[in-house]
């Protein structure tokens, strides 16, 4: 039961396979409801932000939810016994420092604070704190993401740290620089895709298995995937919006139009999926009507499914953002259980 870019969590989910996961970095739930529509049975999750759980709660209802930092959860002694037999353990920390769009070096070893209600963490110490956690529970196999921009410049000597951290932990790992927009997401999100598999199993599989990561699915443009939701309500054109939004581009950053101002603002393209969807900082805008992408525009270009509730304020397209889209680990994890964990 492959996961669409639209759907509903009244749709409900297939049948467990057999297989159980944790999330950590959890924050809305996109890894969760990838894993679950391709069949696994996701246990609980870690997250920081107290709001940010509740809403995970309320539409995935786990059997265990930890609300608080990577760092005291990895440092624990004694976890739930379900959680040191895992298939999976799953994970995304917190990528920014490292994003291409961000500040990348001058933001390194510096303390961040994402939200109101959430403590002040080091971002790029996060996946070793993470690492920690896999050291201890020891899942079968471990998938983690970060951004593309960890591949390049100094942040390569990052990346092999944290390939260094999975082989102390006792894995092996290979890592792929997927495109979500080549597996049917309306959405053109380039994301590094860590898969490590624990060094008893690498021995039953006579080595690290095959794993073709290609896909081919047909390209979904914003117009073929949003056009029903156009006559929605949407954040309007600020007075410098309307200035610029008319003269600038479909698929180009105001920056064009206005001299160098403005990177961030992008003006999304009828006849592509859109730019990566941003948590914060950036600003998409309607290639036809002036204003932003509108939440249900939002959830489906992140393939969150329409009926998503939130609690206590929380901003939908901050979760989308910041989410992993459950498309990409519907479709990673269906290529996990086939060659690997189905032939355990």
């Amino acid at each position: 039961m492959s996961i669409s870019y639209r759907w509903n969590l009244s749709d409900g989910y297939p049948v467990k396979n057999g297989y159980k996961v944790f999330s950590c970095f959890a924050c809305g739930g996109g890894s969760t409801m990838g894993y679950k529509k391709s069949g696994f049975e996701v246990l609980g999750c870690n997250e920081i932000d107290k709001n940010i759980i509740e809403t995970y709660k309320l539409n995935h209802k786990p059997k265990f939810a930890f609300n608080m930092p990577i760092q005291e959860f990895s440092k624990k002694d004694k976890f739930p016994v379900e959680l040191l037999n895992l298939d999976i353990l799953d994970g995304s920390p917190p990528c920014s420092s490292f994003s291409m769009a961000g500040s990348r070096e001058d933001a390194w070893g510096k303390e961040k604070k994402f939200k109101e209600g959430q403590v002040k963490q080091v971002l790029d110490t996060l996946f070793f704190d993470f690492i920690l956690l896999a050291k201890k529970l020891q899942p079968k196999i471990i998938i983690s993401e970060n951004v593309k921009g960890m591949l390049m410049g100094d942040a390569k000597e990052y990346f092999h740290k944290v390939m260094a951290g999975f082989e102390d932990a006792g894995y092996e790992t290979n890592h792929y620089l997927l495109n979500s927009e080549k597996m049917g997401l309306p959405q053109r999100r380039e994301r590094v895709f860590f898969i490590s598999i624990r060094k008893d199993i690498i021995e039953k599989l006579n080595g690290y298995p095959p794993l073709d990561m290609n896909f081919y699915e047909k390209r979904v443009t914003f117009e073929e995937a949003t056009r029903s939701f156009w006559s929605e309500p949407r954040i309007k054109l600020t007075e410098t919006g309307q200035k610029w939004w008319p003269l600038c581009k479909e698929g180009e950053s105001f920056s064009t139009v206005t001299g160098g101002s403005l990177f961030n603002w992008i003006k999304v393209a009828r006849n592509k999926p859109t730019p990566t969807l941003p948590a914060s900082h950036s600003v998409i805008f309607h290639p036809v009507i002036p204003g932003q992408l509108n939440e249900n525009e939002y959830k489906v270009c992140g393939s969150y499914p329409l009926d998503y509730k939130v609690t206590n304020g929380v901003d939908v397209k901050y979760l989308v953002g910041m989410s992993v889209p459950p498309l990409m680990i519907s479709k990673i994890s269906e290529k996990i259980k086939i060659n690997v964990l189905d032939k355990l």
